[in-house]
């Protein structure tokens, strides 16, 4: 597994490009926030030879789907775009979450796939075990690499912090469990890549993270 972070815009929000030997990959959010941005990540795509097989969102606050429509116009609308369907809300409201913001931006046309809890997912020769870990959204995933051993966290877990509750459907305590019973449980080796701020493993959060 090769794995390059893109930290974007004022949120400083982590997308995620994972890739294989073979130059297939994986785009995980979509935080592009500008034209620059997103030059730089076609860039890299174009620089490395890489096709993209799909896009999995952890959730569909408005710094993780920013750039979504950019992505989708420069796939060309030929890419399954992953999200859980538990509550539409977020997704039905990008433009105007994006507004509040002070964004114009769009929400592409495209037709999501679900992402289903405990499911497993085959893309570009890895293996995703999707974890539903709702509390800082009604409609977060987490994406677990197990051969790989590594955990995309989105906003549900970062380095000893976890995500806000303040905001829709946020709830503190589904989120605490949603960690102690989906992501505490995997190895302690488990690198933790979070949607904003630098990695983690585990391990550390289960002896370090004062909300835990």
């Amino acid at each position: 597994m090769h794995l390059k972070i893109f930290e974007l815009g004022p949120f400083q929000q982590n997308t995620y490009l994972i890739y294989n030997d073979h130059r297939e990959a994986i785009v995980v959010d979509a935080g592009f926030s500008t034209e620059s941005e997103f030059a730089t990540f076609t860039s890299y795509i174009g620089q490395h030879k890489l096709s993209i097989a799909a896009v999995l969102l952890t959730h569909a606050h408005v710094d993780h789907i920013l750039g979504l429509d950019r992505l989708y116009t420069f796939l060309e609308s030929s890419v399954p775009v992953y999200l859980h369907k538990q509550d539409p809300f977020l997704w039905d409201n990008f433009e105007h979450q994006a507004r509040m913001f002070g964004f114009n931006s769009i929400k592409p046309n495209c037709e999501l796939q679900t992402l289903e809890d405990k499911k497993h997912l085959s893309i570009a020769g890895f293996t995703i075990e999707i974890l539903y870990t709702p509390g800082h959204s009604p409609d977060h995933c987490s994406f677990y690499f197990k051969e790989e051993a590594i955990l995309i966290s989105g906003d549900a877990l970062f380095r000893e912090s976890i995500g806000r509750t303040d905001l829709y459907k946020g709830d503190f305590d589904v989120l605490k469990q949603s960690i102690q019973q989906k992501l505490f449980t995997l190895p302690k080796q488990t690198l933790v890549y979070p949607g904003h701020g630098s990695s983690t493993s585990i391990g550390h959060e289960i002896e370090s993270n004062p909300y835990l």
